[in-house]
């Protein structure tokens, strides 16, 4: 099987039933995406793949050969955090940070969501041509991400601090 995983070409022969956290932790090594309930309902897991986020524990990773798949070790430079990972520590958007990793990669799926106009299940306005991002907004996009220590109001604002941009530059914007 060939992947492509943080920008590297990565070519390996796990057994046809390897679920895709299972590869990425157990044979490729990148262990700050977190095992969790093993169930999809938690969201430690989350990756990006081709830039939309999933939950790695319920995928198989023969199904995303030839994908380009992202983990948190590839959402930062080695010289400097993403600028979510410093809002995140701004903010206090963590307390043990179990479930960071997962967060981070859903917010930044989430934005690609954003930018595409994908409505969510609160999305008031379906045929709008932007989607406003306000709190409910967001607090509903990342719903399927848990934290355990009850960060929340932190992370919404990490969020919120990173992605908000004028409704000129992206016709976005963030209000929490």
């Amino acid at each position: 099987m060939k992947f492509t995983i943080n920008g590297e070409n990565v070519e390996v022969q796990p057994d046809i039933r390897t679920s895709l956290l299972d590869l990425l932790r157990n044979i490729l090594g990148f262990t700050g995406t977190k095992k969790g309930c093993d169930q999809g309902a938690c969201g430690a897991c989350t990756v990006l793949v081709d830039g939309e986020r999933i939950n790695s524990c319920l995928a198989l990773a023969v199904q995303y050969q030839g994908r380009s798949i992202t983990t948190i070790e590839g959402i930062a430079s080695e010289r400097q955090l993403h600028p979510l990972q410093q809002a995140f520590v701004e903010c206090e958007g963590f307390q043990c940070g179990y479930c960071t990793p997962g967060q981070l990669c859903s917010a930044i799926g989430m934005m690609h969501e954003v930018d595409r106009n994908v409505p969510s299940a609160v999305t008031k306005d379906l045929s709008a041509t932007s989607v406003i991002l306000d709190e409910i907004e967001l607090r509903e996009r990342m719903s399927g991400n848990l934290c355990r220590c009850g960060a929340y109001n932190g992370i919404v604002e990490a969020i919120s601090q990173t992605f908000a941009e004028s409704e000129t530059e992206n016709k976005r914007r963030v209000r929490a």
